[in-house]
């Protein structure tokens, strides 16, 4: 590396959060920026470790002591190649990844580990301002055309890579813009989807057709699909929701928490809510059921609409802060953490139970019943006298995705499933020949790094499936050229 010593000479840093009292007023980014020298610094700590597990921590193989060297070195064009060639979508990847990488750097055995994350986020940045990100129009075309079926990451990251390849890319999305869950799952506090618009803009120029409000199966032909394109990929995500099932469940204020979070970022787009339809939080007691980063998206989404309370509740046991010995370095560490969301005014519980929800005589949620449990060998029981009832008007489950929406497409491709419901596949195909699939349809509910991994892979397995042979990058194999 650049400078052995650096991580000797220097402390981690990460920009800081605009205040509470400021970001909470709006829906935008809150990460401020960071200088340019301070970036050369915090990749200066990359240290000379010998086996960087960074590699494979991190789910798309990013050759990330490269490009920290190049960064440290003021090369930033190089650090753009190094990591451009790994990673479609750094400018996602560096905002909302939760950065296993950095778990397994070598340096967090016992110090703070290299802000991999803030320094890709700022090559990415620094890329687009010096006009390096340019489309990747292919010398030659195939005449092979590729359908894919869903734009969240995995299906923008496969259409990325087929296209370079040289085949036709057309993706399909029902929903009225591109995206899927980074345009209607994030936040815009986590990522403006002015982002995601600058991306497409660059997709579209390297020749990729995007059709949107296109269902296929129902106002788009499957037949027509199937026959007009050579290869299919079905990216279309894990998009039905586990349920918790109580006495109330169906009262008027009970909401899954992607219909919530969805029509938020709807509603920052200019789109039109109907009030008989829209769920809003404010002067409301807000209870969100789940503790993973949807509960939080709902958290800071709920402070922000102007929620009298928010308290955050989880069935599992709070985990222990700092060092958790079940899941030791180099695995991503299971152990309290507090989001962004979070410091903005949640309260949270651990080892809690919805027993039921409480309604009015006119069915509108009013409250909700809570019982303490305790956890062993694997199961748990309530804790006698501590149930108790809390003023609720409204409540968001956020407790994860089951499988694919099986009605439609799926049904009718009549194609294998895995015992989770998810989509069986052989090498990214299914069990009909030509028809891929990829991301949270394939893999279950994921990290976005990992969608847009599957993507990556899909898309070389279906290039061989095309041409025979490949010279799409794989995690395995990835081919880096840095010119200065």
């Amino acid at each position: 590396m650049g400078k052995p010593t650096g991580f000797l000479e220097c402390k981690r840093e990460l920009p800081a959060y605009s205040p509470v009292v400021v970001r909470i007023k709006d829906h935008k980014e809150f990460v401020q920026s960071i200088s340019k020298i301070k970036v050369e610094k915090q990749a200066s700590r990359c240290m000379d470790c010998g086996v960087p597990f960074c590699h494979s921590g991190c789910p798309l193989g990013n050759n990330i002591p490269d490009f920290n060297d190049m960064v440290y070195k003021d090369n930033w064009k190089a650090a753009y190649k190094i990591l451009a060639s790994t990673n479609n979508f750094p400018e996602f990847t560096g905002r909302i990844c939760p950065a296993p990488c950095e778990a397994s750097c070598v340096l967090a055995i016992n110090k703070e580990a290299t802000a991999i994350e803030l320094i890709e986020k700022n090559i990415i940045e620094r890329a687009y301002q010096e006009g390096w990100v340019k489309p990747n129009i292919p010398l030659l075309r195939s005449n092979k055309k590729v359908a894919v079926i869903g734009s969240g990451p995995a299906g923008l990251a496969a259409a990325s890579q087929l296209n370079s390849a040289g085949h036709q890319v057309t993706v399909f999305e029902r929903s009225n813009r591109i995206g899927g869950l980074l345009r209607y799952g994030i936040p815009d506090f986590k990522l403006e989807k002015a982002l995601i618009d600058r991306r497409l803009e660059v997709m579209r120029a390297a020749g990729i057709q995007f059709k949107t409000k296109l269902e296929v199966g129902k106002n788009m032909p499957l037949d027509r699909v199937l026959n007009d394109y050579d290869a299919v990929l079905l990216s279309g995500g894990s998009t039905i929701p586990r349920d918790v099932e109580v006495k109330g469940r169906n009262l008027k204020g009970v909401h899954f928490a992607m219909d919530f979070l969805r029509q938020q970022n709807e509603r920052n787009a200019g789109d039109r809510i109907k009030k008989e339809e829209a769920i809003l939080a404010k002067d409301k007691h807000v209870l969100v059921i789940g503790g993973g980063d949807t509960g939080s998206d709902c958290v800071g989404t709920s402070i922000r609409q102007g929620a009298q309370s928010v308290l955050q509740i989880e069935l599992l046991i709070q985990p222990p802060n700092g060092f958790n010995p079940a899941t030791p370095w180099p695995q991503y560490p299971a152990i309290l953490r507090t989001s962004s969301s979070q410091e903005e005014g949640c309260e949270r519980e651990w080892s809690v139970l919805t027993k039921a929800f409480v309604g009015d005589d006119k069915g509108q949620l009013k409250g909700v019943k809570l019982v303490d449990i305790e956890w062993e060998n694997g199961s748990f029981k309530e804790i006698e006298g501590s149930e108790r009832e809390l003023p609720c008007d409204l409540a968001f489950l956020a407790v994860g995705f089951l499988h694919p929406q099986l009605d439609g497409l799926i049904n009718d491709l009549g194609i294998d499933l895995d015992e989770r419901k998810n989509v069986k596949t052989k090498k990214y195909q299914t069990s009909k020949a030509g028809v891929f699939a990829a991301g949270d349809m394939r893999r279950g509910q994921s990290l976005v790094v990992h969608a847009i991994s599957e993507g990556r892979e899909a898309a070389r397995k279906i290039d061989l499936y095309l041409s025979g042979s490949s010279v799409l990058e794989s995690k395995e194999n990835s081919l880096i050229s840095v010119v200065d």
